[in-house]
């Protein structure tokens, strides 16, 4: 079977058990509702983002519902295909994520240049404001369609992880991973170039011969060079104990949810559950089995429901050592919690 017929096959089979959850949900919106769908339609090359059928299937729900949906998304630390509104609009049509497909607009919800945003209150242990796009205003209700999947620094990525860094802006993406730096495992490192060619900032450097450099002064600690290594030769160098990373995530998550709770459906994908995030390109191998769909109306519940169901274990062995549970005890530690 080849990766298209496998893809199509996937889709016909997963598509009608999407519908069925849609027709069950008690539907908070009314006729004429603006509603913004947060999505993520993949980095240009990754081939592990979920099809935008499933994306089509909500939008059409909501416009039989009367609704007037619109997706979105929002810009990127990382170079790549969505580090401006402009090239991320353009893989999303690549991707199949475009208005004539979907049957509604396709918006970068903080401005093609990024500076379409706002402050909220946060008012926790790290954050007493966080900077988020600037679209509360625009949608009266809000679906949160999550990949549920691995990733590198949050071991694992979902609804709470799409309100996070979905929502912030990019000095907030950077204020959350501040904590994050590479280390190079030397006996691993072929010395390719690919963290020096793939760094937004010029803080991966490597003369002829000799073995990367990183400048940790100038790096944002997007991770992407981490991510990117086919050696997997680069590791975190946590600033500050680990955990904080999660806490971060977890606050920023809060904030948004706040301005959103009542709402608001979320709805995470147990689909294609692969190592890292749909933010990578090339291979990203799955690791574990397909779940389908489950929704909800908390994005902490909904995460411990999709590791519930698939289990710690692909994780934890993904991402050996990775705190990811406290971001469900620091939740409950600061009421963002059912």
């Amino acid at each position: 079977m080849t990766g298209t017929q496998e893809h199509r096959s996937k889709v016909e089979i997963w598509s009608p058990a999407l519908h069925d959850v849609l027709e069950l949900l008690k539907n908070p919106f009314h006729p004429g509702d603006r509603i913004g769908v947060k999505l993520h339609w993949g980095e240009r090359g990754n081939r592990s983002f979920l099809p935008p059928d499933y994306a089509k299937a909500i939008i059409d729900w909501i416009l039989k519902k009367g609704g007037h949906p619109f997706v979105f998304d929002t810009t990127v630390l990382y170079s790549g295909s969505r580090r401006n509104g402009k090239d991320s609009l353009t893989t999303a049509s690549r991707h199949g994520y475009s208005e004539e497909f979907l049957g509604c607009p396709v918006l970068i919800a903080d401005g093609l240049d990024g500076r379409d945003t706002v402050s909220i209150p946060s008012n926790y242990r790290h954050f007493e404001t966080v900077q988020v796009a600037n679209v509360f205003t625009r949608a009266d209700g809000f679906v949160i369609f999550s990949h549920f999947k691995g990733h590198l620094a949050s071991g694992f990525g979902g609804a709470i992880k799409n309100l996070s860094m979905g929502f912030a802006s990019r000095a907030q993406k950077q204020r959350m991973h501040a904590d994050v730096s590479p280390t190079l495992e030397e006996s691993r490192c072929t010395k390719c170039g690919v963290c020096t060619a793939i760094c937004p900032v010029g803080a991966a450097c490597m003369e002829e011969g000799e073995f990367p450099t990183y400048d940790l002064e100038t790096c944002i600690g997007c991770a992407q060079c981490i991510g990117a290594c086919p050696e997997v030769a680069l590791r975190i160098l946590w600033d500050t104990d680990e955990t904080v990373f999660q806490e971060k995530l977890v606050e920023t998550a809060a904030a948004v949810w706040r301005m959103i709770e009542g709402r608001t459906i979320l709805i995470n994908a147990l689909l294609n559950i692969t190592v890292d995030c749909d933010c990578l390109p090339g291979k990203n191998p799955s690791i574990a089995s397909d779940a389908g769909f489950i929704t909800g109306i908390h994005p902490v519940a909904i995460d411990e429901e999709s590791l519930r169901i698939i289990g710690p274990e692909p994780f934890d062995r993904a991402h050996p050592g990775t705190p990811w549970r406290r971001q469900f005890s620091y939740a409950r530690e600061i009421g963002f919690a059912q």
